[in-house]
């Protein structure tokens, strides 16, 4: 990821909030469960996570697959509120608990979506199918 991308990254992290109409439009994708999820998530995550469902969405391969866009809305959900120096410690440094963010979220969702669930946890893997490394270069430019 480029210095362009952190920068915005850092500006989402302290600015902006999700719009009204995006929040609408999450809560038609996602089941009542999925969405408490969601609504859980900072509001630098549900941002991220926004946009890259729009990236998502646009996609020939993997924007009319329903699991796809669940998955974009719900990837980074085992974040559970990093902060700012936290997330900036990861990319210099790296950090346990925030690397352990596929697999924590994949415990808050396999009892409610076992398939989404399983594509939290190996989101970040190397060996993926064709649909996660579109997904994987989506997330990466968002």
């Amino acid at each position: 990821m480029n210095l362009y991308n952190r920068i915005k990254q850092v500006f989402n992290y302290i600015f902006n909030k999700p719009k009204l109409e995006d929040i609408k439009e999450v809560k038609i994708v996602l089941s009542p469960l999925e969405y408490k999820i969601f609504e859980k998530m900072d509001e630098y995550d549900k941002i991220h996570c926004l946009g890259v469902y729009k990236l998502v969405k646009e996609d020939k391969l993997i924007g009319e697959d329903i699991v796809y866009l669940k998955f974009a809305l719900l990837h980074d959900c085992g974040k559970e509120n990093i902060s700012l120096f936290r997330r900036i410690k990861k990319v210099i440094f790296s950090d346990k608990l925030l690397e352990q963010h596929p697999l924590l979220g994949y415990e808050k969702l396999k009892d409610i979506n076992l398939e989404v669930a399983q594509l939290v946890k190996k989101h970040h893997n190397k060996n993926v199918d064709e649909k996660m490394k579109i997904f994987q270069g989506i997330d990466d430019k968002s």
